[in-house]
């Protein structure tokens, strides 16, 4: 019976991926126009799922736009051309690598930036670091005094 029970939840664990296939009738005719449009999609970010692309995505709004995708592939139009009618219809938000524009090049260098403002930090606070000196022999001596004066009270037999 615990057998059966295992069977079943296997087979259940292995064939649900299954049904998160779309609808096969989406799928254009032409291969060549297909794997076009895939690349397209793993392109594209879902804007349900954020981190994920639209060819990876089961929400379905990733479902419509890959739908919307295909239909321009069958129309024709080109990646540039599908990428910038995505970009502008929903913003540089949509593309998984966003573009570097004027918008989004302080986005890409702060990374540099703060990188080469800490090293430069770093360099100037090590190079003017000064170098201690060794201590004299009287201020050696005044020391071991000063140490062996606070001795007792170190070790808590002090007064109070």
């Amino acid at each position: 019976m615990i057998r059966r029970f295992l069977l079943i939840c296997l087979l259940l664990i292995t064939i649900s991926p299954t049904f998160a296939v779309d609808d096969p009738r989406e799928l254009l005719p032409d291969p060549t126009q297909e794997r076009m449009a895939e690349k397209i999609d793993a392109e594209l970010r879902c804007l349900v799922c954020q981190n994920e692309s639209i060819e990876d995505s089961s929400a379905s709004l990733a479902r419509d736009l890959r739908r919307v995708v295909r239909q321009q592939v069958a129309q024709g139009k080109n990646r540039d051309d599908i990428l910038a009618w995505m970009t502008s219809r929903y913003g540089d938000f949509v593309r998984l690598k966003p573009r570097l524009t004027a918008a989004t090049a302080l986005l890409w260098l702060t990374p540099f930036v703060a990188l080469a403002l800490g090293l430069f930090l770093a360099s100037r606070i090590f190079r003017h670091r000064k170098e201690t000196t060794p201590l004299t022999e009287e201020e050696r001596a005044r020391l071991e005094i000063l140490l062996q004066s606070r001795a007792p009270t170190d070790h808590g037999g002090g007064e109070a």
